[in-house]
């Protein structure tokens, strides 16, 4: 199965290295996001729902869908998905995919996505890493898309959140809001926005009386080195220290 991804442009490249996200518009076809959109909530109906962390209280999710779902798969190992992440990490030679996943926030239910970095919890040891979020389906500003401190990524690992109440990043580091914040952003169905591992971002709740429903995909170095440290998805699986994630659990995109 092949789904079809643009690629990056030279503008879209820079803007990323710059400010460690970018608004790729239109990066799938909007009757192929029409079928996804159909896979993902077949995929969400099954799932099982709770409120047990914060992080859950900020939106649902179907983890690793791709390993189930031929289409997602397709998309997460499309050419110019890979090609795409290697250009906008830029100091890479290949990419590994990390992890896939449908999120949903639901009006309601879900309340504010805090601001924070997805590295810190990561056995990888280098943090070339970056995230596509796409829309399967209209997400204005106000139904919770994502928003960005510009530049955040060049500033390091700057801690865990989601441990406990009040730890998210800009009540860690108040300085971060002297940096720029990414305006709100409506996207349609099949634009995406990508971000680096180390930029700071979070999402309001949603507004709207729909759910907000999206597919997301990291990417990340495929020269990292595993570090040990736990972490649930690699737990168990006989990777060893300080050498690469080869594992089938981390394909690289097809050639």
């Amino acid at each position: 199965m092949d789904i079809p991804v643009r690629h990056a442009t030279d503008d879209e490249v820079r803007f990323f290295h710059r400010h460690g996200w970018v608004r790729l518009a239109r990066l799938v076809p909007p009757d192929t996001v029409t079928a996804l959109r159909e896979r993902a909530m077949d995929h969400l109906r099954a799932r099982e729902r709770g409120a047990a962390t914060l992080v859950d209280q900020a939106f649902g999710q179907s983890r690793d869908v791709a390993d189930g779902d031929e289409a997602f798969r397709a998309l997460a190992l499309a050419p110019a998905m890979g090609r795409n992440a290697v250009r906008l990490l830029h100091s890479v030679r290949d990419v590994r995919v990390q992890v896939t996943n449908l999120l949903v926030k639901e009006p309601g239910e879900h309340g504010a996505t805090e601001f924070h970095q997805d590295f810190p919890w990561m056995p990888m040891d280098r943090s070339a890493m970056l995230t596509v979020w796409l829309a399967l389906a209209d997400v204005p500003a106000d139904m919770g898309s994502l928003r960005f401190y510009s530049g955040s990524h060049r500033h390091g690992v700057l801690g865990r959140s989601f441990t406990r109440a009040g730890d998210d990043q800009l009540t860690q580091h108040p300085w971060l809001k002297e940096l720029e914040l990414s305006p709100p952003l409506d996207l349609e169905a099949g634009d995406a926005t990508v971000h680096h591992a180390l930029t700071v971002h979070g999402a309001p709740a949603n507004r709207r009386e729909s759910t907000r429903l999206s597919f997301t995909v990291t990417y990340f170095d495929a020269d990292a080195l595993y570090t040990g440290t736990p972490y649930k998805q690699t737990d168990g699986l006989g990777l060893e220290v300080n050498r690469p994630f080869d594992h089938p659990r981390f394909p690289c995109p097809r050639p």
